[in-house]
């Protein structure tokens, strides 16, 4: 479910109408995430890291407001939900788009992404479903990197403003676990205030 935001009581009109005409509205930032915690957490769970991390970070994306903002057709609205479309790396080192529908309970989240990957390891080319929609993000993982920067392929001709979070290679330094995370986003949507307070959210989540 979505609804669309008013434009004319919203404080950031102004800045909407002036990013939402460049060629390239989008911004980024990467910095390191803590995931000591969260690694422990994982395999007391039994989940795979992966899931765990990319459950805290969608547990973020939803808790903060314009994470759920997108564009379509010039206006701008709310979602209430967001899943993710996640790059799945294949044995012959293809990868494919999935669907990942998020669910507050990590163990239930965990069934939907394992049955997800598994589907995709049956699957050719890229897109491989007919579903997406705009309630996503775009995420992927490189854990053979420890990247310091990060940029993503764009056309500039397809509408797009669904948020891009990336996570790289977890180093441990004396015990203390670490992962670079990439995040990119459309600047008429929100400012680094925004992209601050998801940060802060995720790193409390990986630490609980």
């Amino acid at each position: 479910m979505k609804q669309r935001l008013n434009l004319d009581t919203w404080n950031r009109k102004e800045h909407f109408l002036f990013f939402k005409q460049m060629e390239e509205p989008f911004f980024g930032i990467t910095t390191v995430i803590d995931c000591t915690k969260a690694y422990e957490k994982a395999k007391e769970l039994r989940v795979s890291f992966f899931t765990y991390y990319l459950h805290k970070t969608l547990a973020s994306v939803n808790a903060i407001e314009p994470f759920r903002y997108r564009i379509i057709d010039n206006e701008v609205y709310i979602f209430d939900s967001i899943n993710a479309s996640a790059t799945i790396l294949r044995e012959d080192k293809t990868f494919g788009f999935s669907l990942m529908y998020y669910n507050e309970d990590c163990i239930v989240f965990s069934q939907i992404v394992k049955k997800e990957i598994e589907r995709i390891q049956l699957t050719n080319g890229l897109f491989t479903r007919v579903e997406y929609g705009e309630n996503l993000i775009h995420f992927s993982a490189l854990p053979w990197i420890n990247f310091t920067s990060f940029s993503h392929a764009r056309s500039f001709t397809w509408a797009d403003s669904c948020p891009k979070i990336s996570f790289g290679k977890m180093t441990d330094e004396n015990g203390k676990k670490t992962m670079p995370i990439s995040i990119h986003v459309h600047h008429g949507l929100m400012d680094g205030y925004n992209i601050g307070l998801f940060i802060s959210h995720l790193q409390d989540l990986m630490n609980s």
